[in-house]
């Protein structure tokens, strides 16, 4: 059985009766930038999305009395519910006028903004199109860096890159939920450093029983409910060698 260390109360996954559904829902919105002459590249955009949530988590203003504080522990109390959306040109500069914080890849730009409720989108974010997130890759992608964390795509699924950043966003942030503070005080300091690949199909099943985080998908959207989307391979999560 698959270790998830997030709280109970936090978990993405659905099933059957939760107390999570009785709190108010709050969904975290990401905004990718896509140029029709430039878009990104798939890869550099899925992980510019999780570094992004990651700098907001960590964020002062998401903390103690912070003026996001309070959305982000409605959030957090109920779905870690997170849409992506696009934008380019007028639409992108008007998402950027609003408070957030964009993160800047290779290629990438995406642009995270505080929780807010289920039905209380403002006007300049509700206007964006959820759909045309299809991206690729212009080149296979190298191979990770086992001394940083990798988000593992579960290799049996597919997913449009917008589904696939928001999954890479939950990975992220069941590591950084099951990280001691003194390990996400070194994970920031180093600048967030992780990558998302899709796993081998032969190593997907030793990674879901290898007790690291596991996100199983709410299935509100592309897929099945229940079906494990990515495993948050963190270093300092990995058991020790036997």
């Amino acid at each position: 059985m698959s270790h998830d260390p997030a709280p109970a109360s936090a978990r993405p996954f659905r099933a059957g009766s939760d107390p999570r559904d009785a709190a108010p829902q709050y969904v975290l919105p990401l905004v990718v930038r896509i140029e029709r002459g430039a878009p990104p590249a798939r890869t550099d955009a899925l992980q510019t999305a999780a570094r992004a949530v990651l700098v907001l988590l960590s964020d002062e203003r998401a903390h103690g009395d912070g003026e996001w504080a309070e959305a982000v522990r409605n959030w957090e109390d109920a779905r870690i519910r997170k849409v992506v959306r696009r934008a380019r040109g007028a639409e992108w500069r008007r998402a950027e006028a609003l408070p957030g914080i964009t993160l800047t890849g290779k290629s990438a730009e995406v642009r995270v903004f505080p929780p807010i409720p289920l039905d209380g989108w403002p006007k300049d974010l509700a206007k964006l199109q959820v759909s045309g997130t299809e991206l690729d890759d212009p080149e296979p992608p190298v191979a990770a860096d086992p001394a940083q964390p990798v988000l593992w795509l579960n290799p049996d699924l597919e997913m449009s890159a917008g589904k696939a950043m928001a999954q890479a966003g939950h990975g992220v942030q069941l590591a950084w939920w099951a990280l001691s503070g003194a390990e996400r005080t070194a994970w920031r300091e180093a600048g967030f450093p992780l990558a998302v690949r899709t796993a081998a199909p032969a190593d997907w099943p030793r990674l879901t029983t290898a007790g690291l985080p596991l996100v199983r998908d709410a299935g509100y959207t592309e897929i099945a409910p229940g079906s494990c989307t990515v495993v948050a391979d963190h270093p300092a999560l990995r058991r020790p060698a036997a």
